[in-house]
C-alpha cells in the first residue's frame, strides 16, 4: 500500500492505492473498500497522485500527446507555443480595422454578407474568447517538456515554487517500516508493532491530522523508510482546501504542517491556473466555461478557413494561399521599433524553444523561397 483516501461522505468507498507488478510504472492499483463492511467493491488502475481512473487517464493522455508518445507531446507543445501568438496577433489585426461603431468590436456586423460577415463573426467572437485562449496556452505550457522547464526555473528564481510538507523523521525517530512493512491489519485505531518499529496506524495518524485542522477530502500517504505519514486535503474547488501535515508514525505527533494560505503568491496562482485548465477549480461553472471556450475555438478555426476559401485566388492557379505581405515590407518599419521587437522575439524564442525553432524553420524556408524567386526573375530578364 502507498496511500489511502478515506471515505469523504456517507455511502462512499475508501480508496486504497497499491503497487503491483501487473500495473505499469507511474500508475497504481486503486482498490475500493466499503468502510462499513470492509468488503472490496472493485479495483481499477489509477494514474499519478491525482488518482485519475482509466477513462479520465485515457482522455488526459489523448490531450497531452494524442497517444503518440514524444511525437504527440512535441506537437502539443508546438500548438500551445503558437496559440497565444496567433490569438494576440488576430486581436491586434481586429482592433486595427476601421469601423463606424465601437460595438462592432464584440457584436457581429448586421447586414454583412459573404467574407465580410464571416470576418465580423470571427473578430467579434475572438475578442471575447482571446483572454481564455491565452490563459489556456499559458497554463498548458507549464506542463510542457521544454517551455515548462524554463517556466519552473523562473518560478523557482522568483521564490514561487510550490512548497511541500516535510515528513522526514529525526535520526533514530519512529521508523515507518521500510516499504510500508507492518501495515497489514491497520483497521483499528490502536498502535501495533510493524516489522521495523512501532506504528500508530492510519486511524491514529488521521485523527492527529484532524486535530490539526485537516478536514474534508483527504489523502493519507503511508510512511516509507525515514519518513512519516503525510495527510493532505485534496479539495481544489474554490475556496480550495489544500492544507497538509506530516505525522510521526511512532507516537502520532504532528511533525510539520503546511497551510495553503502560506504558499507564495506565485505558487497559489499556479495552482489556480492548473486547476482552472483542468476544469476542477470552480466545478461545474469551470467546466461549462471550458466547454464554451472549446466551442468558440472550433468556430474561430472554421471561420478562419472559410475566410481563406472566400479570398483565395482562383484565376491564376487552382488553389493557393491568399496574397502575402510584399517581400521586404519590414524595411519600412522604423529601427526603433524593429530592434526591440527582434530582441523580444529572440527572448521569447529562447524561453519557449519549440516556438523559436519553428520560427527559425519558417524564416529559413521564407529566405529560400525568396532566393528562388529572385533567381527566376534574373533568369527571365537574362532570357529576354
Amino acid at each position: 500500500m502507498t496511500a489511502v483516501w478515506p471515505s469523504a461522505e456517507d455511502g462512499a468507498t475508501t480508496r486504497v492505492l497499491m503497487t503491483t507488478p501487473e500495473v505499469e510504472e507511474g500508475k497504481s492499483l486503486a482498490v475500493f473498500v466499503d468502510p462499513y463492511t470492509a468488503e472490496v467493491r472493485g479495483e481499477l488502475t489509477s494514474y499519478g497522485s491525482s488518482g485519475a481512473l482509466p477513462l479520465r487517464t485515457w482522455l488526459d493522455e489523448l490531450h497531452r500527446d494524442l497517444h503518440l508518445g514524444d511525437l504527440g507531446r512535441h506537437y502539443g507543445e508546438l500548438a500551445a507555443s503558437w496559440l497565444w501568438v496567433v490569438a494576440l496577433g488576430g486581436l491586434f489585426l481586429w482592433l486595427g480595422r476601421r469601423r463606424t461603431a465601437k460595438r462592432d468590436l464584440i457584436v457581429p456586423e448586421r447586414g454583412a454578407k459573404g467574407r465580410r460577415r464571416t470576418l465580423s463573426r470571427h473578430g467579434a467572437l475572438g475578442t471575447v474568447a482571446v483572454l481564455g485562449v491565452v490563459l489556456l496556452s499559458a497554463t498548458g505550457l507549464t506542463w510542457s517538456r521544454y517551455a515548462g522547464e524554463n517556466i519552473g526555473a523562473v518560478q523557482d528564481q522568483l521564490g514561487g515554487a510550490t512548497p511541500v510538507v516535510s515528513a522526514a523523521l529525526a535520526e533514530g525517530g519512529g521508523d515507518g517500516g521500510g516499504e510500508h512493512e507492518g501495515h497489514e491489519g491497520h483497521g483499528g485505531a490502536g498502535s501495533h508493532e510493524g516489522a521495523a518499529g512501532t506504528d500508530v496506524g492510519i486511524d491514529n495518524a488521521l485523527a492527529a491530522a484532524r486535530q490539526a485542522g485537516i478536514e474534508g477530502k483527504l489523502s493519507v500517504i503511508l510512511p516509507s523508510e525515514g519518513s512519516g505519514y503525510v495527510v493532505k486535503e485534496t479539495d481544489t474547488q474554490f475556496p480550495v482546501h489544500l492544507d497538509s501535515v506530516a505525522v510521526d508514525p511512532a507516537d502520532g505527533l504532528v511533525i510539520d504542517e503546511l497551510r495553503f494560505a502560506d504558499y507564495p503568491l506565485l505558487a497559489q496562482l499556479t495552482r489556480f491556473g492548473i486547476d482552472a485548465h483542468t476544469g476542477v477549480f470552480l466545478g461545474l461553472v469551470n467546466q461549462l466555461a471550458l466547454a464554451a471556450l472549446a466551442s468558440s475555438l472550433i468556430l474561430l478555426i472554421s471561420w478562419g478557413y472559410r475566410m481563406w476559401w472566400l479570398r483565395r485566388p482562383t484565376k491564376e492557379r487552382g488553389l493557393s494561399a491568399g496574397r502575402p505581405v510584399p517581400r521586404g515590407a519590414w524595411r519600412k518599419a522604423p529601427v526603433t521599433a524593429l530592434l526591440p521587437l527582434a530582441a523580444l522575439t529572440v527572448l521569447v524564442g529562447w524561453f519557449v524553444p519549440l516556438l523559436g525553432i519553428s520560427l527559425l524553420v519558417f524564416l529559413a524556408v521564407d529566405l529560400l523561397l525568396g532566393a528562388v524567386a529572385r533567381f527566376r526573375t534574373r533568369t527571365a530578364r537574362t532570357a529576354d
